[in-house]
């Protein structure tokens, strides 16, 4: 049916894999005759030739992954520096930092300011893009970054406090554990 590339959870890495739809059939001296009912759709490796459900086509590749983390972090930047002061140069620099470290090497403050200009939808789509795939410990370290960006230009404001929350809900985080997360990165600040 197809053929594309995903991460195999047998392998453990992203592979090339073979989209099979199977189907029962009439034989005649083991030769396939007649066809009968369909049996469903199945994912075929094409390196262990280990067999998933389609449902594994749901997982990002490492190689989306790659990509989705340093949209959301540019993301969250643009969130938290508009709810603070985005003009100030502390806060710019931190934030370019924080997308830099994860991954975006060519990443400046021109291209900052270029996001600051996007709509907040397309920010918070991004971040909840990223966060579906996270693990609760990378959730809480991307908080933190934010976090950071965030105590650049001084003690969190309201704003900043409330943006922060909003944050952590795209990422999939409860109010609760965002709070601890929060306050734990300011005090660790301090």
């Amino acid at each position: 049916m197809g053929e594309g590339t995903f991460h195999c959870p047998s392998c453990g890495g992203d592979r090339r894999y073979r989209r099979r739809r199977g189907k029962r059939w009439v034989t005649l001296f083991f030769l396939p005759v007649v066809p009968l009912r369909g049996l469903g759709e199945a994912v075929e490796c094409r390196s262990c030739r280990t067999r998933f459900n389609v449902s594994v086509l749901r997982q990002p590749t490492a190689a989306a992954m790659a990509a989705a983390l340093p949209a959301a972090m540019r993301a969250a930047c643009c969130l938290v520096l508009k709810a603070g002061d985005p003009a100030d140069a502390q806060a710019r620099i931190r934030s370019v930092d924080a997308v830099v470290g994860y991954g975006e090497e060519a990443y400046t403050s021109d291209e900052l300011a270029e996001d600051l200009h996007l709509p907040e939808a397309f920010h918070r789509e991004e971040i909840a893009r990223a966060g579906a795939h996270l693990a609760v410990e990378a959730k809480e370290w991307f908080l933190t970054q934010v976090v950071r960006v965030a105590l650049a230009d001084g003690p969190l404001s309201e704003g900043e406090r409330r943006e922060l929350r909003r944050v952590a809900e795209s990422l999939g985080m409860s109010a609760a554990h965002a709070l601890g997360v929060i306050l734990v990165a300011e005090g660790a600040t301090r």
